[in-house]
């Protein structure tokens, strides 16, 4: 049986919610004595452009000097998103993060540049015999993983499993969760002006009678050409068989033999993700703060006491990866709730 502490608080003070999620990280490295690593990276979502529910970096605060007092150095780590937007590459991404505030430490992106840099990590599953994980998250074996914990379009909620399947995963390792494998070219919008060719190293696009072509039988899937095409042709199809279950091996891939720490904010709840660049309205009160070395237990825990704070079946789909991560062997959905 897991254990997962839990401060409940309904404070809309994110410095008190940086205190709360602080108290639980102390609690989890006292009962496991656990020792950080001399370079420390803290997962984060840094926020879509226009959002205004992402967990603000200032709520970090505490946790940032925490970590400095065990004479380790704390920094972010992210990877570039799938989809056009400002955090699609390196640059714009850090452009961003430190507009919203993430500027107290310094931020590493994962995937490089474009996104295209990974390490293939085998893990044998019902979907993925391997999964494509940014490159520089290979460099480390502990995180401390800090996630909003709200709804997504598609997997039901987003939490520490999202965080791990999506926030580690190289873009072509969001792409292949998201759709069958490659991007597709949208021909009206291609003005075949070849940058996609020049920037794909498996010889996978071609011009043909001025568009772009791409050969699936070559494609590995990277989407660097989604990133680099001026025009925005190259899209993803977003399909989503099986994506509450692909996701679930993205987070096991992403965890495996990784020693983290998993804290979660249940505040902000809104319908869609943090991706989303716009205002969204909040449909539920706050929870509270919530911490776990077991991020499928963390997220069992947190979606049952969102779900008997609001007395509604919240985001229930999401069920569905906390078993198929359970048979996978992520963690355990027994848990020992903890309340602090």
């Amino acid at each position: 049986m897991s254990k997962v502490y839990f401060k409940r608080t309904s404070t809309k003070k994110y410095d008190q919610l940086g205190s709360f999620a602080k108290e639980l990280l102390d609690i989890i490295v006292k009962e496991e004595n656990y020792k950080f690593n001399k370079k420390m990276p803290l997962k984060v979502h840094f926020g879509e452009k226009d959002n205004k529910t992402f967990t603000p970096a200032h709520t970090y605060n505490q946790i940032i000097d925490y970590i400095k007092s065990k004479e380790s150095e704390p920094f972010y780590i992210e990877t570039n998103v799938l989809y056009r937007g400002e955090r699609t590459t390196k640059d714009s991404h850090i452009k961003l993060a430190k507009e919203h505030g993430f500027y107290q430490i310094p931020i590493v992106i994962a995937d490089g540049d474009i996104g295209d840099e990974y390490t293939e990590i085998e893990i044998n599953k019902e979907y993925y015999k391997s999964c494509k994980i940014g490159k520089k998250y290979d460099s480390y074996d502990k995180f401390i993983v800090l996630s909003h914990f709200k709804g997504h379009e598609v997997a039901g909620f987003g939490g520490a499993l999202k965080q791990l399947a999506m926030g580690f995963a190289s873009r072509g390792g969001k792409l292949a969760q998201h759709s069958e494998i490659a991007p597709v070219v949208k021909t009206s919008r291609c003005i075949g002006c070849g940058i996609c060719v020049e920037n794909c190293d498996v010889n996978a696009i071609s011009i043909k009678d001025g568009v772009a072509f791409l050969k699936r039988n070559k494609c590995i899937g990277c989407a660097g050409c989604m990133a680099v095409c001026p025009e925005g042709a190259i899209v993803n199809s977003w399909k989503t068989n099986n994506f509450t279950k692909k996701l679930a091996e993205y987070a096991y891939a992403a965890s495996l033999n990784k020693d983290n720490i998993y804290i979660s904010f249940i505040i902000n709840i809104t319908k869609k993700c943090d991706c989303i660049g716009d205002e969204m309205d909040i449909i539920a009160n706050n929870v509270g703060v919530i911490a776990s070395t077991d991020p499928l237990a963390l997220d069992a825990a947190s979606l049952d006491l969102l779900q008997k704070s609001s007395g509604e079946k919240l985001f229930e789909v999401g069920r569905e990866t906390l078993m198929h991560g359970e048979k996978i062997g992520i963690g355990s959905l027994d848990y020992n709730l903890i309340e602090v």
